[in-house]
């Protein structure tokens, strides 16, 4: 079955980076969609990143330009680079993936990481 651990996360402060992993396990990487979602206290789980078996990636419109998510097939990983952290990034980040979906909802993903979390103080 697909097996997905994150890593890279921790606390920065704002303007500061991180890179965030996901290696994956039990399956050909770029048979799937890979996405990242991030849920912060009391909040509902949305999209951040989404990148296609082509590389196609899309973004949520709060970290356009300063996030970018990419995949490295030779280490069966995803990755997610963000830049310019704003304290409103502050949430558990989440790598998922399924066969088919490669949209935005939450709830059409059938595997999912055990999630590493990001704090960003201001």
């Amino acid at each position: 079955q697909v097996q997905l651990v994150e890593s890279g996360g921790g606390s920065v402060q704002a303007g500061e980076s991180l890179r965030l992993s996901c290696a994956a396990f039990g399956y050909t990487y770029n048979s799937y969609c890979m996405a990242w979602f991030r849920q912060a206290p009391g909040k509902e789980r949305d999209e951040v990143a989404v990148i296609d078996s082509t590389g196609s990636a899309s973004y949520a419109d709060s970290v356009k330009g300063r996030f970018t998510i990419s995949q490295d097939n030779a280490k069966n990983t995803l990755y997610l680079q963000m830049s310019g952290l704003k304290p409103e990034d502050t949430a558990m980040y989440y790598c998922a993936a399924d066969f088919l979906a490669c949209g935005g909802n939450w709830y059409e993903y059938n595997y999912w990481g055990q999630g590493t979390q990001v704090t960003v103080s201001s």
